[in-house]
């Protein structure tokens, strides 16, 4: 039996391979490299180029894979290109989601991970904020997750197929051994571009929004290290695969940093003083989330243990230092 990965060759996908071959796992991986790279699939995967959405391709996956077993990470994530190109991000991330699933129940998988999103929240009277609080998204982006949800929880109930969906708030770091990390050129995430512009990829970082009611005026999120993400993978694989029921949980650390804590942060570890832009605030963007994930920990048994941002930081700055010493046809 396999597991297949969706979006396996980016960000968060390619370190859930990784952790799925550190565990012992058979992986296949499908990505259609519009982020992700080939080269981050690790020796001995198979990786299949090609789009979730395309069904006679994922059930050809499953059967000859043996797929019991999906991890879904495969979808848009930038917030502020959701409110100005809806239809796209619902037909990738909802649309194509919606033909992944029926095919995987088709083909006889029973378990499924889905990649979710804390923007599912949109702005929350609570802080942190559990899986029961109002599910009112801000963003198309939001919104196409949300969707997924919806779908899983309506399919768990009418097939023999159960699910966890995990619910990220922000993802941030590299792997440990630095096998990988973010290595999309353009991604927008926070530390990514703070760790370019200390490296001199970017002149300045531009800072959204320095009115909102936070303790500096700027967001303040939630941000967890990518491998302490990937074990809460693990454990919802190992969950379901024991007979667990249909799950939502969040995946944070239950604290947050500002937008100006993180940067302070960055120029500190990096030792680069490097100049900060301030401009108005972006569509779609919530002023704070940060994660309760209590049930994360109960149900599946999650122990985070790498939350320390000034090490966050620092895998983030050696992975960009490697992937343009190493790479250098990877360039923003």
């Amino acid at each position: 039996m396999s597991v297949l990965v969706t979006g396996g060759a980016g960000y968060i996908g390619g370190h859930m391979t990784l952790g799925l071959v550190d565990a012992g796992e058979t992986v296949v991986v499908l990505d259609n490299l519009s982020t992700g790279f080939a080269w981050a699939v690790p020796d001995g995967v198979k990786l299949v180029v090609g789009d979730t959405g395309d069904a006679d391709l994922v059930a050809k996956i499953i059967a000859e894979h043996k797929v019991d077993a999906v991890a879904h990470f495969a979808a848009k994530i930038v917030v502020p290109e959701s409110v100005t190109d809806p239809l796209g991000y619902y037909l990738n991330n909802t649309s194509n989601a919606r033909t992944l699933i029926e095919t995987a129940i088709q083909g006889g998988v029973k378990s499924f991970i889905f990649s979710s999103t804390a923007a599912v929240y949109g702005e929350t009277s609570s802080e942190p904020v559990a899986e029961d609080a109002p599910l009112l998204p801000i963003s198309p982006y939001g919104r196409s997750k949300l969707m997924v949800e919806w779908m899983l929880k309506d399919a768990s109930r009418a097939y023999d197929f159960r699910y966890v969906a995990l619910r990220y708030f922000n993802v941030a770091g590299a792997d440990p051994a630095g096998r990988l990390g973010q290595s999309t050129p353009k991604a927008t995430h926070l530390i990514k571009r703070g760790v370019q512009t200390a490296l001199g990829i970017y002149p300045s970082l531009e800072i959204f929004g320095q009115d909102y009611p936070t303790r500096d005026g700027t967001c303040v999120r939630d941000y967890i290290q990518v491998t302490d993400l990937i074990d809460a993978h693990l454990a919802a694989l190992a969950y379901l695969r024991d007979g667990g029921a249909s799950l939502v949980c969040n995946c944070g650390y239950g604290h947050g940093q500002t937008v100006k804590e993180v940067v302070d942060v960055v120029k500190r570890v990096s030792g680069v003083d490097f100049g900060v832009i301030m401009s108005p605030r972006r569509p779609g963007d919530p002023a704070a989330l940060v994660a309760r994930a209590d049930r994360a920990k109960s149900a599946l048994g999650w122990k985070p243990s790498r939350d320390n941002l000034d090490d966050i930081v620092r895998q983030a700055l050696d992975w960009e230092r490697r992937l343009h010493n190493r790479r250098p046809d990877v360039k923003p």
